[in-house]
């Protein structure tokens, strides 16, 4: 987290967490959901705007954690930005050093070896690591076969919601 994300948490303390205004689809991009957004229909169907600005994105992943329930967030300062998830916390880019080294590479550039794997019944692949749970990007399904060929990947049929349960991952934060 950063310096000045801890420094304002220290200063004040007890800032009302924030719902629904932030979203991360099964791409890994980031998504603000004002409230319109909010009010015209559920994420993802509807997901808002994209955040393209480099450094806000940045921000987002350096200060992107996990609280005790299981619900993912992005410490803004004082305040906690709850993320509604599309599919899981992560979204795993694999590419050709990841079939010699066996660490994945996730949306916000954190690596971490990959464990076990699972297809669920919509046929999404999900890998296992130290960080959690996270979804191989659709881009990425030809490397993915290339490590089932080489025998690195070996997934189990699990259904979506007990991946849920398992992994405690919360994809819609509610207050309260």
């Amino acid at each position: 987290m950063d310096a000045i994300v801890e420094a304002a948490l220290k200063k004040w303390p007890n800032v009302p967490h924030c719902y629904g205004w932030l979203a991360l689809d099964a791409r890994g991009d980031w998504y603000m959901r004002d409230e319109r957004i909010q009010a015209a229909g559920p994420f993802p169907q509807l997901k808002g705007s994209r955040v393209t600005h480099e450094k806000l994105r940045e921000f987002i992943q350096r200060n992107y954690a996990r609280d005790e329930a299981g619900c993912w967030f992005f410490q803004n300062g004082p305040q906690r930005v709850y993320l509604q998830l599309e599919a899981a916390p992560w979204v795993w880019r694999l590419d050709e050093s990841w079939l010699k080294d066996g660490l994945l590479r996730s949306h916000t550039g954190l690596t971490t070896p990959a464990g076990a794997s699972f297809l669920d019944e919509q046929d999404r692949l999900f890998i296992a690591s130290e960080l959690g749970l996270g979804l191989v990007h659709s881009l990425d399904m030809l490397w993915a076969a290339e490590a089932l060929q080489q025998g690195l990947l070996a997934p189990q049929a699990r259904p979506f919601a007990e991946l849920l349960s398992e992994f405690q991952i919360v994809l819609s934060p509610q207050p309260g």
